[in-house]
């Protein structure tokens, strides 16, 4: 029993053998301190839905849990039911074991995208410096030119207005 089809199948089989109703399901799930929606309990106890798709964490496990009491390995229960709880409880050990992996990486993950963001900002605080002396440079040019500009219409002004180029018009 080593897939969430077979683990579907023995939960079927556990509630055909007590008797239990979605409802009563639903209670034993929230006793073990999980919660999990009455028309999940039902898509997951309907006809045919082995075959279906369920997230094993959110659906299946709480459901497990209650049902096949599984933190209990008893001398009492037949051999699948033996292997189903020692599965269930390797998966479950496994999923925490992931999760905190997985929290690990997303620490890991979010310090480099700040390392990242700030070699970026520095980034481009450095280049908006570059724009602003270049903003700077080009102004103190274009007053070069408007000086030189001036300097050429009063040169050229004062040579229209010159005695020597008066008499030769």
């Amino acid at each position: 029993m080593n897939n969430t089809k077979e683990v579907i199948l023995k939960l079927k089989e556990v509630k055909e053998e007590k008797g239990l109703s979605l409802n009563e399901i639903v209670e034993l799930v929230e006793k073990n301190g999980d919660y999990i929606s009455r028309s999940s309990v039902q898509r997951v106890f309907s006809d045919g839905s082995e075959d279906g798709s369920f997230r094993y964490e959110e659906t299946i496990r709480p459901i497990a849990n209650a049902l096949l009491d599984i933190d209990t390995i008893e001398e009492t229960d037949d051999m699948d039911i033996q292997a189903m709880k020692t599965l269930l409880q390797y998966k479950n050990k496994r999923i925490v074991e992931l999760e905190a992996l997985l929290d690990k990486e997303k620490v890991r993950y979010h310090e480099k995208l700040d390392k990242e963001r700030d070699r970026s900002q520095k980034s481009i605080d450095f280049l908006k410096e570059q724009v602003s002396y270049k903003d700077k440079r080009i102004d103190m040019l274009l007053e070069a030119v408007h000086v030189k500009d001036k300097r050429f219409d009063e040169l050229f002004e004062k040579f229209m207005n010159c005695q020597c180029c008066s008499k030769r018009s």
